[in-house]
């Protein structure tokens, strides 16, 4: 049996056994209006004139730059392409389900913007056992130290 997710309703014992026993989850299906209408706003800024940081603008100091409506998809994929770097060993198996769990109650809160197909398509990757790689950051092994300055 599945574990239901009601974001900002989950226990710690609940991620506890997602993560120790592999539980299967699924997102309530009362996330998913608030989940629907997020969308629906989030595709009515995109197509239409006002600026709105991180939807249709550039980002920091271009952050007064709007982008036009025929390049925001464009936009968006760079943005996710800026970010999809790491290093290190791939983390866990059970530490990237849990990851994905906790993405997962994120966006069923309803105030991400993200599409419900992308919502789906993450809960059919946890049901089918499909994880990303995730690589740790690995801090150098050497402790930082402190300098003092000398005068």
């Amino acid at each position: 049996m599945a574990e239901t997710l009601i974001p900002g309703q989950v226990s710690l014992r609940a991620l506890a056994g997602i993560y120790w026993n592999a539980t299967d989850v699924a997102l309530s299906e009362t996330a998913f209006p608030g989940i629907e209408r997020a969308a629906a706003r989030i595709a009515e800024v995109a197509a239409g004139n006002a600026p709105v940081y991180g939807v249709n603008t550039g980002f920091g100091k271009l952050a007064s730059i709007r982008i036009d409506s025929a390049d925001v998809a464009t936009l968006q994929r760079n943005l996710i392409l800026s970010h999809c770097c790491g290093v290190g060993e791939p983390l866990a198996p059970e530490i990237v389900r849990l990851i994905m769990v906790l993405k997962l109650m994120s966006l069923g809160r309803g105030a991400s913007g993200v599409r419900p197909e992308i919502v789906a398509l993450m809960q059919a990757m946890l049901t089918a056992g499909v994880l990303p790689v995730i690589p740790e950051k690995v801090r150098s092994a050497r402790p930082a130290t402190s300098r003092r300055l000398r005068t």
